[in-house]
Parts: structure tokens; C-alpha cells; sequence
């Protein structure tokens, strides 16, 4: 069973998740699956198509937002545009190989929302992540 930790009251980041890892995801109040991992990055990796249609089945809407060799403004706008479709009550599960590039990628689009970069840095720390990869964005 992955592990989720939080980032938020509305998102949880992850290593990467299989099938199985949906229905928990569920439980735990999951309405959107957010997939930071190219197709094919590591063998015997689960495909995107396969997740979506996983998560699909179990309710669960799925956006891929592939992070390869570091974070443009497209997939900002695109972790941004996924964040602001959560809705009322919506939690989101964001996911790559460790859970780095997601929580670099949720915590630059929270600072774009005008969350405070010491803020951002706390809750990522608590998570066991460090935001200096992108200390110029912040």
C-alpha cells in the first residue's frame, strides 16, 4: 500500500500508485488523481491510460500532468487549472515516482495563488520534501 501524505487540507502526494491504491485513495476522500510521471520512466511502471481508466471506474477524475526534466510554465498552469477544478469539498492525490515533482509542482502553483513561501516550505518539510529545486520560483 503507497503511502499519502498531506501537503494540504485538499492535497496528498504520493510515490507511485498502482490500481489497488484507488479504492484508499477513495476512502480517504480523494475526488482527483493527478499523474506527474511520464509513461515508460521506469519499467513495469503503470501506464497513464491504465490509471485513468482505473480511476474513472472508481469515480475519481485523472489528469496527467508529466513532469520529465524539470517543470515548465505549461505544467504549472496545468497543476494550477487541476487545483482550481477540485470544487467544493474536492481533495486531490498528486503522484510521481517519489512524490518530489508533485509537491514541487503543487507548491509552486499554491504560490501563485499567494500562498506564503515559508508556509509552502513547512508543509512540504512535514511531508519529508524540500522545496530548493525551486527556490526560483517561489
Amino acid at each position: 500500500m503507497t503511502i499519502f501524505k498531506p501537503l494540504d487540507e485538499r492535497t496528498l502526494v504520493a510515490g507511485q500508485i498502482d490500481v489497488a491504491d484507488l479504492e484508499e485513495a477513495r476512502r480517504q476522500g480523494v475526488t482527483m488523481v493527478v499523474n506527474n510521471r511520464p509513461d515508460g520512466e521506469d519499467e513495469g511502471q503503470p501506464t497513464s491510460d491504465s490509471l485513468q481508466a482505473a480511476a474513472e471506474a472508481a469515480g475519481l477524475d485523472y489528469r496527467h500532468i508529466p513532469i520529465a526534466r524539470g517543470m515548465g510554465p505549461a505544467q504549472i498552469e496545468e497543476m494550477h487549472s487541476a487545483m482550481s477544478e477540485l470544487g467544493e469539498g474536492g481533495k486531490m492525490l498528486a503522484f510521481c515516482r517519489s512524490g518530489m515533482r508533485s509537491t514541487l509542482a503543487w507548491a509552486v502553483a499554491c504560490r501563485e495563488n499567494g500562498v506564503a513561501r515559508d508556509e509552502l516550505e513547512r508543509r512540504a518539510a512535514e511531508a519529508g520534501y524540500s522545496l530548493s529545486a525551486v527556490d526560483h520560483l517561489l
